[in-house]
């Protein structure tokens, strides 16, 4: 038998659990608010910002059929701080027709680049004031962008030894009391030794040299932060090889050969084996092609020693030239990257040829 309710504290204690237990189910039975549907949502608006390792990146055509705000935002922090590249760009983009609108990741660096290559000397120089010194420890840097952030933690420069950051920090001050702008360096693929070399090479420029080296690193840093940003379908560069035999005067035929990526690391290993025909080339065309030609670091192994064997070649005991390991960059997927073999027994060269 059900209890009566007697007081009026009781009843109202009552009526409240009631409307808990009507609150709870309500909100358990009833479908995601999504706050595009719900307008007494309120949220506060922030500025979008670039972000190289997004893992749905567009491709260029479809990045410059998205909205004003859209582009602007995905290429406002290509360089660093200065949206106002990005901007004009779209405006260019309203001035031209549509079939001149940049198709390639090639096509759109060469015109964001203009842009600055066109602007006044004060803008080109605020754009360099707007990068962060290069070896300051990251974990001080609280105004460094995301990009700068991971092209600096890369490089290692977050690992100085006290000698290493005493060199740099004279030569930066040195640096920037006669140049006005911080040292600055594309970093993403270099070394803190490469950084110190640098300044120490570079510190000794006239200004007006120095601001166009400066300048310069802003542009490769520009382009590799585009590369990192776009998606890249069908590559129209492409890998191939020669392997010349100085010694007998001949295209080394029949030599056996190895490509490995070893950069980026997730894409980093072992690619194929090759034999080279009776012209020296490899058989089958280029070694890489099509979404195979990617972006990175690369090496071929030529198995000299072997072929020079077969040639009947003298060779010592222990052969001065064995393996001969080539590694090289590709730096630009709509190139043709051609790196040949000049070798004998005793000697080799290589060069990056068409």
């Amino acid at each position: 038998m059900r209890r009566r309710i007697q007081t009026p504290k009781e009843y109202y204690a009552a009526l409240l659990i009631c409307c808990l237990v009507l609150t709870i189910t309500s909100i358990l039975h009833s479908p995601k608010i999504s706050s595009t549907k719900a307008p007494f949502i309120t949220t506060i608006p922030t500025r979008k910002t670039f972000n190289m390792s997004s893992e749905e990146k567009p491709t260029v055509p479809d990045l410059l059929n998205r909205s004003k705000e859209d582009i602007i935002a995905y290429l406002g922090g290509i360089y660093e701080h200065s949206s106002w590249v990005a901007e004009q760009f779209h405006e260019s983009l309203q001035t031209q027709n549509s079939t001149a609108a940049p198709k390639t990741v090639s096509e759109l660096f060469r015109a964001m680049k203009e842009i600055v290559n066109n602007a006044s000397h004060e803008s080109k120089l605020e754009l360099l004031k707007n990068h962060p010194d290069l070896c300051e420890k990251i974990e001080r840097l609280s105004n460094l962008t995301e990009a700068s952030r991971v092209e600096q933690s890369r490089a290692g420069l977050g690992s100085l030894t006290s000698d290493e950051r005493a060199k740099f920090t004279s030569l930066n001050n040195a640096y920037k009391a006669k140049f006005g702008f911080p040292f600055i360096l594309a970093v993403r693929n270099a070394t803190k030794y490469t950084v110190l070399s640098s300044i120490e090479g570079r510190v000794g420029n006239m200004v007006e040299a120095e601001f166009v080296a400066a300048l310069g690193q802003v542009h490769k840093i520009a382009w590799m932060r585009l590369l990192a940003g776009v998606r890249i379908d069908n590559p129209a560069g492409f890998l191939t090889c020669h392997v010349l035999d100085t010694a007998n005067g001949c295209p080394a035929a029949n030599m056996r050969i190895h490509l490995k990526r070893l950069s980026p690391p997730e894409s980093a290993g072992f690619i194929a084996e090759y034999k080279t025909n009776s012209d020296g080339r490899l058989p089958s065309g280029p070694a890489l092609k099509g979404t195979d030609f990617q972006v990175g670091v690369y090496e071929w192994t030529f198995f000299v020693g072997d072929y020079f064997a077969s040639k009947n070649n003298e060779l010592t005991g222990t052969p001065f030239l064995d393996e001969v390991p080539i590694r090289f960059g590709i730096d630009d997927p709509e190139e043709h990257y051609h790196v040949p073999l000049l070798v004998s027994p005793w000697s080799f060269s290589t060069y990056r040829g068409s």
